[in-house]
């Protein structure tokens, strides 16, 4: 490389690592085995520098002996910031000025886990002076920019000045940057030297940055990542994300899947493993709760008798036979575990019921067909001697896709009813099946059949999972009490009680939602299709579950896709043993074709 050199900053105390830094640096932390400043340190190596410059401070004496036992080839020189718990980084740079002053420099915070292309591409980028930067993400904190469409930095935005609005033409500095020599003399360490002798040193080298940049848009240009992984760590959970980011194969997965969510954090993976309805809610219902969103912040929601009144009026039923949990999940375990006698279950199936049950009390049905559907008669058939007290169904089934009609549903009911057996049917992807208004959730339907409790998802058919809503409906009074009676009194919050309170009037939306999606998931299937190795299942839901051929394990697919094409699609392994299943959602014709075209260029391999 030659007249290239490194300064890395790493004097700082991170406090925010806790019990992590309490006997070493945040640098020295590690992320799946490795500590930060060694992986930094191994890519800088590569990249032949004449040397790398480290500003130590804090521990200093435990991260240098650290550093030495790396035997990196390139030459390490360090710098000491004794004062480091009462500067902040301007004064770490300003102690290494006289280093930017004799060569071409890539500066970095130590707090930074990055992949090996970042520095590479810094490097090559003919242009002399860059700001490393990425689209800004919610979870990110720090330094944003605005640069124009030549990668001018049109303004460095402080956190006073951080306008929400602004946030779709935002970027947020990595905090690598790479500095000409010249631009170092003639304008980076003068300014350096006044901002500090006007301001102190408890300030932050990124503010002379933006003195520069307003005096002189073209001084030093953005360099925008290209979907280049990176993260900072600042606290225990950046760990945590960091370390899932930066796991490679079945690791990666592994971390992925036990997160159970929260994969706004993760904006470049494409979510095909949890199920929502991709065309609901329209926009104008999100703006009406955003209108509302300091009301629902600040004030308390409504207890649960409020709340079951407005759960009644929406689904037509009366208050005494609908109880609201937090999720459909809370409803099930309240369920589940208030039930002693035996339970029927259908197996493959979503196995929060059988997970949430006496596992003594078990009694399991699996189907004996290959693409394991099921009728009604084959349900009452094999459990009509096992003395069960309760049986679930969960319809369309999860993962299958199987579907009963409304009809024979109310057929069963009414069989079991005859047994005395209490009949649980899950319809949370109910709206999605072709029939229209196959819904169980009608006062008449209820009255008859007073052995029939219907539970359902509001997060999976409306699209709005982080609400956290579900119902249970039955006119089993009894029962109804008794769950009411197990919940919280505030087990629903603001945000949930307002949806409730507005969805309504936006009922003709939700029905053109579901007429849009059915037509989206027949194109899917017929796409699917057409791929060699997958055998899509017909389904009535908002999945579809596909058998694999020609060698590919549901592991290995699942895999390959989340690793070369952040996509995540669900393994089947531990629900069926019996061959190679994987669960895909239906999403949007976009999202789809992105899975399709990965799908593709997999069978050309």
């Amino acid at each position: 490389m030659g007249d290239m050199q490194a300064v890395i900053l790493a004097a700082g105390m991170g406090k925010r690592l806790k019990n992590l830094t309490e006997n070493n640096t945040k640098c020295m932390v590690q992320v799946n085995g490795i500590a930060l400043i060694e992986r930094m340190l191994r890519q800088l190596e590569h990249q032949n520098l004449d040397r790398i410059v480290i500003v130590v401070g804090y521990k200093k004496d435990i991260l240098v002996e650290y550093i030495h036992s790396l035997e990196i080839s390139t030459p390490i020189e360090f710098i000491e910031n004794n004062i480091y718990d009462k500067t902040n980084n301007i004064y770490s740079l300003a102690l290494a000025k006289h280093v930017l002053l004799e060569s071409d420099t890539i500066l970095l915070e130590s707090d930074l886990i990055f992949e090996d292309s970042v520095l590479t591409d810094l490097i090559q980028d003919p242009r002399e002076t860059l700001a490393l930067v990425d689209r800004y993400e919610s979870w990110m904190n720090g330094t944003v920019v605005k640069i124009s469409d030549r990668d001018e930095i049109l303004d460095f935005v402080s956190g006073k000045n951080f306008a929400f609005g602004d946030i779709p033409v935002y970027y947020k500095t990595v905090n690598i940057y790479k500095f000409s020599r010249q631009f170092s003399r003639t304008q980076y360490v003068p300014f350096l030297d006044a901002y500090s002798t006007a301001l102190g040193n408890n300030e932050y080298y990124e503010q002379v940055l933006r003195v520069i940049t307003l005096l002189d848009h073209t001084s030093i240009r953005a360099k925008r990542l290209n979907g280049q992984k990176w993260y900072e760590i600042d606290d225990i959970q950046d760990l945590d994300i960091a370390s899932s980011i930066f796991s490679d194969g079945e690791d990666r997965l592994k971390k992925l899947q036990k997160r159970y969510g929260g994969y706004w954090r993760y904006p470049k993976v494409l979510d095909f493993c949890y199920l929502v309805n991709p065309y609901f809610p329209p926009q104008r219902l999100i703006v009406e709760m955003k209108a509302n969103f300091e009301k629902l912040l600040t004030q308390y929601p409504s207890g649960a008798s409020v709340n079951a009144l407005l759960a009644a009026k929406n689904f037509s039923v009366r208050k005494e036979q609908i109880v609201v949990g937090n999720g459909a999940a809370e409803l099930i375990k309240v369920l589940m575990e208030s039930q002693k006698g035996k339970i029927g279950f259908i197996l493959p199936s979503f196995e929060e019921y059988i997970n949430r049950a006496d596992v003594e009390n078990a009694v399991v049905y699996i189907p004996d067909h290959e693409d394991f559907t099921y009728a009604a008669e084959d349900i009452l058939e094999y459990f009509q001697d096992k003395e069960i007290e309760l049986l679930v169904l969960v319809n369309p089934d999860n993962p299958t896709g199987n579907f009963i009609s409304k009809e024979d549903v109310l057929k069963m009911a009414e069989e079991l009813n005859k047994q005395g057996i209490i009949f649980a049917v899950d319809e949370s992807f109910v709206d999605f099946a072709e029939a229209p208004q196959s819904s169980l959730i009608c006062e008449e339907i209820l009255d008859a059949n007073k052995n029939l409790i219907v539970l359902k998802s509001i997060s999976k058919s409306y699209g709005v999972p982080g609400l956290r809503l579900g119902i249970a409906v039955s006119s089993n009074e009894s029962m109804i009490r008794m769950m009411s009676e197990k919940v919280s009194i505030w087990n629903i919050n603001s945000f949930a009680e307002f949806y409730m309170q507005i969805e309504e009037k936006y009922r003709p939306d939700y029905e053109m939602a579901l007429a849009r999606f059915r037509e989206v998931r027949k194109e899917f299937v017929t796409k699917l299709n057409s791929i060699s190795f997958i055998t899509p299942f017909p389904s009535q839901a908002n999945y579809i579950m596909c058998r694999l051929t020609k060698g590919w394990s549901a592991k290995e697919l699942t895999v390959q896709l989340l690793e070369n094409y952040d996509i995540f699609i669900k393994d089947l392994s531990s629900k069926i043993q019996t061959g190679d299943y994987v669960r895909i959602a239906v999403r949007t014709e976009e999202d789809n074709e992105r899975l399709i075209t990965a799908l593709r260029l997999l069978e050309k391999e």
